[in-house]
Order: C-alpha cells, then sequence, then structure tokens
C-alpha cells in the first residue's frame, strides 16, 4: 500500500513546508510519497522545494487552475493505491496518515475520509457535515429546541456544529483539508479525476456528493487529530464577501443535486434568509467582543 499525498502550493513557501516536514517526521507505518502542484505561484520559486525536500516530486502548473486543477494534477502523477488531498495549511502532530489510510483500506464502503481537525488553539473545527436541506434548515432555525434531545440523537440527526467530533461516524460530507480515499475509487470519477467546475471553495462537498451517487459513504475519523491553520480575515468587509461566495456555492450545490426546482427555490428562500441574519449577528458580536468570526 502506498498513500500518495498531494499538496497544492501557492504563494505559500513557508507554510508549506512546514506541512511537508511535519508529513515526513511524522508518517512512520506505511510507504508514502509527496507531490507538491505549484499553481504558478508569483510570488514563490518552486524550485527551492526540490533544494530543500529532494526525494519529493515537484509539478510546476502553467496557470493558477484553482484547487481542483492542481490536485488533479497531481494525481495524474501520482503511483499510490491510495490518495490523500492535503491543504498545505494543515499540521500533522502524530502519525495521521496511517491511521487513516489503515482504516480507509479496511473498510471499502468509503468513499472520502477525513480525521479530525482543529484550529492551532485546539478548538474543533466542524468537518463532518450533512448536505443541506429544506428540512434541515428549518430545523437549524429551531436550535434550543434540538439542544433538549440527547447528544448523540442530535448529533447524528445534523452534525456539523451540532457534533463535537468524538466519535467515528458516517457523514454526507467531509472536509478537503485532509481527504483520503482510495485510487480505484477515483478512477470510476467522470475522466477518472475530480470535478474542477469550482475554483476554489465547495470542492469537497461537491465530490462527496459525486463519491455517494457512486455507491460510497464518506466517513469522519476522530481516532486522530491534525492542525488545519485555516486563516480567516476578521474584517467585516472580506467577511461580507467570503459569506456571499460560500451562500452561493451552497446554492450552485443545490442545483447541481435537485435542479431548479420548487424544492430549489424554498431552499434558497430559507437559506439565503437565515445565512444573512446569522452573519449580521456575528459582525455584531465580533464589534462587541473584538472577537475573530469562525
Amino acid at each position: 500500500m502506498l498513500v500518495s499525498v498531494i499538496i497544492v502550493n501557492y504563494n505559500t513557501f513557508k507554510v508549506t513546508c512546514d506541512c511537508i516536514e511535519r508529513v515526513i517526521s511524522h508518517t512512520k507505518q506505511v510507504p508514502y510519497e509527496i507531490i507538491v502542484v505549484d499553481n504558478a505561484s508569483p510570488k514563490d520559486n518552486p524550485d527551492l522545494f526540490l533544494t530543500r525536500f529532494p526525494s519529493i516530486k515537484l509539478i510546476k502548473s502553467s496557470e493558477n487552475g484553482g484547487f481542483a486543477k492542481g490536485n488533479n494534477l497531481g494525481m495524474a502523477s501520482a503511483k499510490g493505491d491510495i490518495i490523500l488531498l492535503l491543504n498545505s495549511d494543515t499540521l500533522l502532530t502524530e502519525d495521521s496518515i496511517s491511521i487513516a489510510a489503515a482504516y480507509l483500506q479496511q473498510h471499502t464502503d468509503i468513499g472520502a475520509l477525513t480525521v479530525r481537525l482543529t484550529y492551532p488553539d485546539g478548538k474543533l473545527q466542524h468537518t463532518a457535515r450533512k448536505f443541506r436541506s429544506v428540512r434541515n434548515e428549518v430545523l437549524d432555525l429551531m436550535r434550543p429546541l434540538l439542544m433538549l434531545m440527547p447528544y448523540k440523537k442530535r448529533s447524528q440527526l445534523m452534525l456539523n456544529q451540532y457534533f463535537n467530533g468524538d466519535y467515528n461516524t458516517y457523514a454526507d460530507w467531509v472536509s478537503g483539508a485532509f481527504m483520503m480515499f482510495q485510487k480505484t475509487t477515483l478512477d470510476k470519477m467522470d475522466g477518472k479525476q475530480l470535478d474542477e467546475r469550482f475554483f476554489m471553495y465547495g470542492e469537497d462537498q461537491l465530490w462527496c456528493y459525486q463519491f455517494s451517487q457512486l455507491g460510497y459513504r464518506n466517513f469522519y475519523l476522530a481516532d486522530t487529530t491534525v492542525i488545519h491553520i485555516h486563516s480567516a480575515s476578521t474584517e467585516p468587509s472580506k467577511q461580507m464577501k467570503l459569506v456571499e461566495k460560500m451562500t452561493q456555492l451552497e446554492l450552485d450545490i443545490m442545483e447541481y443535486r435537485k435542479g431548479r426546482s420548487t424544492y430549489y427555490y424554498v431552499f434558497k428562500l430559507i437559506y439565503t434568509a437565515k445565512e444573512m441574519a446569522r452573519y449580521y449577528i456575528k459582525v455584531a458580536a465580533m464589534k462587541l467582543f473584538n472577537h475573530k468570526i469562525r
């Protein structure tokens, strides 16, 4: 069993080097290769990766084609039985790759697998999620009542922020920051590659939906933890642009799943109103308590 670790770099030389160093220092129980794809970084000299890490494979893209295209370039050169898409801003603290690969190899029904991700301060990132639906958006508006349910029942019903990441579970979709799958699963996708329709953000949800359409189930593994730096601007104007972008991506994915049906328009009405209201509440809280929005 060989694991191909694909890391896409764009103007993050130091961060990417830190990521590579952690992979090398912690991965002991499984053979692996590291493939770094530089997405035409204008500020980085990608050849320096080979100077520091002569054992890696380096692919220099002629364009910044986005996260999906960069990963596809890397996977085209991958020799592994297992593929790991690893964000450049992740830091291993233990042999997470071996733990995840062993679990994936033992469970052939799994499409994409992720592990427990935390911010550098230890706070959990919610990476095991349900697909959005009219029902779940309505239930989310009834949060006080949901909190009266037993934790296990509530977390299985909703996942997302209702789940503390403290047990292994199947999920509708999982994070692309650490996304592992079998090469044979990739070979069943159209063109034997991942869908490139999104430049950045939303790809993980789209890919997991496509894996599920092939008959696989996606999985969250709580047995190992990886740090995901995932820094974000606290400026309200930038946060607003991100909210707008993520909202549109969710609508695009819903349209992909359901078409421009009555269901889609009902979902759009509820979801956009809820997200805009939530955003302005977060901005008010940030200004009041000088706290980063997450």
